[in-house]
């Protein structure tokens, strides 16, 4: 098995069963769903994996959810299941939203656990990132019962907190940064009328991480998707209320396999009608080519313009995956017609250009770019561009020791300005989540 290219997995029930795939959150094993297990594996081959890093799982770090749901296409094709139920809790319920929309013949029924089109904000994962690259997981660690569990629960389930906890601070750091930028960069609000398979979004009432409004807006975007609220539950709602979630789940994964069929794990489709092939007509007497009409000015291609729109394209989205949405939709607002045509500028020359040249890679850029600001005495953007450094994957010791060497090659007095800039930017992107 390629490690790199497959997820660890475990299966429970029987060998000829259609198969149901559980997904994981972020920060917890398949250990997540064992309160699940004894019932659905009753009625079905369940099948649970591990993303990247997390328990026993290679850390192989995947960046993107479309390469999560690729691994554990690998994975199943190993295992030589074709089609499958997916239900997913989190990052896991990600993976299966993009499963429904890129590989819709291989799923057969879907539910999503506490989830969302978009999970947040993207500046809000990338300095999640940041934080652990810092600090490591303890911080997120224990700061996980709040975002998982309601205050009752906790309280009366200590074990419980303490293992989650545990599961996260086990965690390789790299696969979880990497989930991060995944979680980041997903977002499928555009694609939800394109979900065609039959979906169940559950949501715990009191889950603040993916609330009820998040899972009502999936609801309202996937044609018949039926919205499912679990009282008494916060993020993890399998953990926290599992009979509730399991008897949603069987009810809603046995009204969607109507009489299974073993061999694909689903109800058999009939194949579309065959169309009729018509004898073609004989082919018409050649004749003389009409000279090409003049095609109007206002239609005709542009390859400049096409150039300057792709250029500026790939630009905003750069600078946005550098700088941070937050950034970049303040900049807009400060648009006007007078510097409008400066930011296209600097967008397409300085992001959509220089900034994606395969030649240097982004924490090599940020090196540059912090030793050139602070020479010029540019200090203002040496601030957005030391946070842009962190998410590029520098360390703090590494921003401190390319400050040091700027100050002998540039000068003191540059260096310790900059020292105070990078500090106060450190100091704010770092501080563990509360």
């Amino acid at each position: 098995m390629s490690e790199t290219k497959t997820l660890q997995y475990r299966t429970d029930g029987p060998e000829d069963g259609p198969a149901l795939i559980l997904g994981p959150s972020l920060g917890t094993t398949w250990h997540m769903w064992d309160r699940q297990i004894p019932e659905l594996s009753r009625h079905w081959r369940v099948i649970r994996f591990d993303l990247p890093g997390h328990g026993g799982s290679p850390a192989h770090p995947a960046t993107a959810v479309s390469e999560l749901a690729d691994r554990l296409l690998a994975t199943l094709d190993e295992l030589g299941v074709d089609r499958f139920g997916y239900a997913g809790c989190s990052l896991g319920a990600a993976i299966g939203a993009d499963l429904a929309l890129r590989h819709p013949h291989r799923l057969g029924s879907l539910a999503l656990v506490s989830a969302s089109a978009r999970h947040g904000t993207a500046d809000a994962w990338r300095q999640r990132g940041v934080v652990v690259r810092t600090n490591g997981l303890d911080p997120i660690a224990r700061t996980t019962p709040e975002r998982w569990f309601t205050p009752a629960f906790s309280a009366a389930q200590p074990a419980i907190v303490d293992w989650s906890v545990q599961m996260v601070r086990t965690t390789d750091p790299g696969c979880y940064i990497a989930a991060c930028e995944a979680l980041a960069a997903f977002d499928i609000r555009a694609g939800l009328g394109s979900v065609g398979v039959p979906t169940l979004v559950l949501v715990g009432a009191d889950d603040q991480v993916t609330p009820a409004a998040d899972a009502r807006t999936l609801v309202a975007g996937i044609p018949d998707a039926r919205l499912a609220l679990v009282p008494g539950a916060s993020h993890l709602a399998p953990i926290e209320q599992p009979a509730a979630v399991t008897d949603l789940l069987v009810r809603h994964f046995s009204g969607s396999w109507q009489n299974p069929d073993h061999t694909t794990g689903m109800t058999a489709i009939p194949a579309p009608p065959v169309k009729p092939q018509l004898a073609p007509a004989p082919p018409a007497a050649p004749t003389a080519p009409a000279a090409p009409a003049a095609e109007p000015a206002a239609t005709r291609p542009d390859p400049v313009a096409d150039a300057r729109a792709d250029a500026y394209d790939h630009g905003i989205k750069v600078r946005r995956e550098v700088l941070g949405d937050a950034h970049v939709d303040r900049a807009a607002a400060n648009t006007d017609d007078f510097t409008e045509d400066f930011q296209d500028f600097v967008t397409r020359y300085a992001w959509g250009e220089v900034w994606s040249r395969p030649g240097l890679d982004r924490r090599t850029r940020s090196v540059i770019t912090l030793t050139a600001l602070a020479a010029r005495g540019h200090f203002d953007e040496l601030a957005f561009h030391t946070r842009a450094a962190l998410r590029n994957g520098l360390t703090p010791a590494e921003i401190k020791e390319v400050l040091l060497h700027t100050g002998v090659y540039c000068g003191v007095p540059a260096a310790n300005s900059a020292f105070a800039v990078a500090q106060r930017i450190i100091r704010e992107e770092t501080c563990p989540e509360e």
